[in-house]
């Protein structure tokens, strides 16, 4: 006889943080206040990526994730990967080596048309650096991110304000000396994918069994499904630019394998909120400093902002009806 099972817990997932540690805070805190002690105590915590750039406070928020196993020791959580981590981990060396052995140095090809462009990091190191790390530790020489509307931060990850959070200045080379090695240990550790069997959720039709599929951005509709999973499985840092960590719409909708099997696919990277049937993108920040962090809890798909330092609300549109229960 086969056993049982693992009892039904309760499962959050927490969009990107962006380096906004009183956020994330506060998060924490209404999370513990919404639900009840023993369901919080236990519950399977997915981060969803994007823990650096663009916020002022990077460095605590990494010593805040580090810190929660220690704290909340009945939890499981887990860390994915965000494409801005991964840029991160490849400037301060912390990028696993491509598992074929070829160098970092291989990834430059496909996007070396913007290397002037986007003022990619040349200084001590950067021969033997992942392209994203180049990109990430560069200067980008235009002023204004047109898609976001604001001003570029540094490099076109808006990486200047994690450089701050370690006292380095944007694109020293001395940032790699002054991540304590338990975060380089951090993102080291982050993985591409998660996958989690007899997820639970609720639908109008009642109660059902699921299985969680959360990656950063998404899964890619073009690309051949099993080569996704082995990409995201083995942290394959031979790609270039992992597009299940990048992409935007070509990762938007769950593939056409996945429909009619009971799978959910959750995100965070694309700076909205979006739940349709067992898809969902929760990232309300976006790293922009009025918005909130956002996280959603099965089974009951409940949405629990931040309340610090945050001056939006949701657009009502957004949130379908009967879908998503708002708790600010």
């Amino acid at each position: 006889m086969s056993p049982p099972p693992p009892p039904l817990r309760t499962v959050i997932c927490v969009g990107d943080i962006h380096g906004h540690i009183s956020k994330l805070e506060s998060l924490w805190a209404n999370l513990q206040a919404a639900l009840p002690a023993d369901a919080f105590a236990t519950a399977l915590v997915v981060f969803l990526g994007d823990y650096c750039d663009r916020g002022p406070h990077t460095r605590e928020v990494l010593d805040f994730l580090i810190a929660l196993p220690a704290r909340h020791p009945a939890q499981r959580h887990v860390f994915l990967c965000g494409n801005h981590d991964l840029a991160f981990a490849a400037f301060v060396g912390a990028l696993q080596p491509p598992p074929d052995g070829s160098p970092f140095s291989s990834t430059w090809g496909e996007y070396i048309h913007n290397e002037e462009h986007e003022g990619w990091y040349r200084g001590p190191g950067h021969e033997g650096m992942h392209a994203q790390g180049r990109r990430w530790g560069g200067i980008i020489k235009e002023r204004r991110n047109q898609k976001r509307g604001s001003p570029y931060m540094g490099s076109i990850y808006d990486a200047q304000p994690t450089f701050e959070s370690y006292s380095v200045a944007h694109g020293s080379p001395d940032l790699v000396k002054a991540v304590p090695e338990e975060h380089k240990r951090f993102l080291r550790d982050l993985v591409w994918i998660h996958e989690e069997e007899n997820m639970p959720i609720d639908t109008d039709e009642g109660q059902i069994i699921c299985k969680l599929i959360a990656v950063h951005a998404g899964l890619e509709r073009s690309m051949d499904l099993d080569e996704q999973f082995r990409v995201l499985r083995t942290k394959n840092t031979k790609v270039s630019k992992v597009a299940m960590l990048s992409g935007r719409q070509d990762v938007w909708d769950i593939p056409k394998d996945l429909a009619g099997k009971q799978t959910i696919v959750i995100s965070g990277h694309h700076g909205k909120l979006y739940m349709d049937g067992l898809r969902f993108i929760i990232d309300e920040g976006g790293g922009y400093g009025h918005k909130p962090i956002a996280a959603i809890v099965f089974p009951s798909k409940e949405l629990i902002r931040s309340t610090e330092g945050t001056t939006s609300r949701t657009d009502p549109d957004i949130i379908r009806s009967g879908l998503v229960h708002v708790v600010l």
